[in-house]
């Protein structure tokens, strides 16, 4: 899942969730077996109990998009039911307030599970009017993540390409991608003791940990796509620390997280289906054809010449599959990959979509995927036996057929995942403040449904929704109306009045779709 195309606008434009600059083979998440009541939160040591954490020491950052942050390291224990323990390290960074009132600390999570969230630190220069200057804004590597210590990889080259086809799965191709799935999991086990303590409960209490080391009193916090339900974990069980809430993107509680697969492999059919009828309508621009059903065989005709011929020695039919994808999660790449389909079909040069590609995978970089794993392997327990997963992929596949198979090879992982999976904190809102969530209703990484049952689990919370966007997590990314709704509850905890019903609150136009 990712909150891609807000670290995308802070990393590259220095391009606007998920956009180009975040491995999506990784952020994609693809991922998301119903939660349980049970909760993993008895597993953990009363907060009495934790060691008091060093005051944090701040020093200047490294990295050139972070010249105006601190950095520093904070020491979380590894195994919350021993909190005196062995320690592990997070990365952290920070952009202090300049204006006034000061409004208090505000911790930001882009998603994944995988991604870095350092970068998230200047996210309050985008929040109009100049309210977010009034936080202090925390970015943070989860623990496993980024500069975090230690930090995940399992086979580094494991998304390299060109890979075995996705698709058909036909018995070659499943034996073929099993077998790379349960190496993969095998060679995850070096990574040691960390790999069991991964879940998205060690993550919300590494954030009260963080919190106290801040010595904030209470903490507010901005969550995109899988950050939202760690957002929602968090409220779960330190409700009374948190100040103030942005969800933008929700996952469903409901989901976690092999139904949630399932979820976004049905979603992302409609939004690709609504890239291919726009490419069609730009047909004067593009030349992929005139109808979607033409467009969709002029990219299956460049997946076909890609098995036979890999452009560039990486780019084959499912790293292609790969690239396109991006177009179900942020409109703002449609002009970009339709360009690149065009120059790889009418001109035959691949070169666009190849470094469309490397940007989106991160090559010889598998800590995101390792993380992203670790964390939805052990989160909650998923089917044992393989033909669970292969009938309910077929079934899926029957009406939604281009990621249902890649996303199923994606986890595929978790069949074997050398860490037990736990029980999910079952979420409960109900003592948590009034929180701001955001959702367009075509999201596919995060369907709209997902929003609406945490409405319901957060009897406080108002949901603005975007109707008939397809893009995901792509709040402060433009659209004046949503992030103007953002300024007034970060300012003020203004919100709009909730309505009755399962439905959203308010609503604000999507940003409209390209012109190219």
């Amino acid at each position: 899942m990712g909150g891609r195309s807000i670290l995308v606008a802070i990393a590259v434009a220095v391009v606007v969730v998920l956009g180009i600059g975040v491995a999506v083979a990784v952020t994609a998440g693809r991922a998301l077996a119903p939660a349980t009541t049970a909760s993993a939160a008895t597993s953990a040591a009363p907060e009495s109990s934790w060691p008091t954490p060093k005051a944090v020491s701040w020093r200047a950052c490294r990295a050139a998009d972070l010249r105006d942050a601190q950095c520093a390291s904070v020491a979380v224990p590894l195994d919350w039911s021993r909190p005196r323990g062995r320690t592990i390290t997070l990365a952290i960074a920070r952009v202090r307030h300049t204006a006034a009132p000061y409004a208090g600390v505000m911790l930001a999570n882009p998603g994944g599970p995988g991604e870095s969230g350092l970068s998230l630190a200047t996210l309050g220069s985008h929040v109009p009017g100049g309210v977010g200057e009034r936080y202090d804004w925390v970015g943070f590597d989860p623990r496993g993540v980024g500069d975090s210590r230690p930090r995940l990889t399992c086979q580094a080259d494991y998304a390299n390409g060109p890979r075995p086809r996705y698709a058909p799965p036909t018995d070659s191709t499943v034996s073929t991608w099993l077998a790379r799935a349960r190496r993969y999991a095998s060679s995850c086990a070096k990574n040691g003791p960390i790999l069991q303590h991964m879940t998205t409960a060690d993550s919300a209490r590494d954030i009260e940990f963080l919190r106290l080391a801040l010595r904030a009193p209470k903490v507010s916090y901005y969550g995109y796509s899988y950050g939202t339900y760690l957002g929602q974990v968090y409220a779960t069980l330190f409700p009374s620390h948190v100040a103030r809430m942005v969800l933008d993107s929700n996952v469903d509680p409901r989901r976690v997280w092999y139904g949630s697969n399932l979820d976004q492999d049905a979603a992302f059919q409609t939004t690709m289906e609504a890239f291919f009828r726009w490419v069609a309508q730009h047909d004067a621009v593009y030349g992929l054809g005139t109808t979607p059903r033409a467009v969709e065989q002029a990219y299956a005709s460049l997946a076909g010449r890609l098995s036979r011929s890999p452009a560039h020695g990486v780019l084959g039919p499912d790293e292609l599959a790969d690239t396109v994808l991006e177009a179900g999660y942020e409109q703002s790449w449609w002009q970009e990959i339709a360009g690149g389909l065009a120059s790889a079909l009418r001109q035959g040069d691949a070169s666009r979509l190849v470094a469309d590609w490397r940007s989106i995978n991160s090559p010889d970089d598998d800590n995101g995927y390792a993380v992203y794993l670790a964390v939805d392997c052990t989160d909650a327990p998923w089917p044992a036996d393989f033909a669970t997963w292969r009938r309910d992929s077929s079934r899926v596949d029957a009406a939604a057929s281009f990621e249902t198979w890649p996303n199923t090879w994606f986890n595929a992982p978790c069949l074997t995942w050398p860490a037990k999976a736990k029980q999910p904190v079952r979420v409960d809102g109900s003592k948590a403040p009034a929180a701001l969530l955001i959702d367009e209703t075509l999201d596919a990484a995060t369907p709209y449904r997902g929003s609406l049952e945490v409405r319901s689990r957060f009897p406080k919370a108002r949901l603005l929704a975007e109707p008939g966007g397809t893009s995901h997590a792509d709040s402060l990314s433009g659209n004046d109306c949503v992030d103007g709704a953002i300024a007034r509850y970060l300012a003020s905890g203004a919100l709009p009045a909730r309505k009755a019903g399962r439905t959203a609150d308010a609503t604000c136009p999507p940003l409209p779709v390209p012109s190219p």
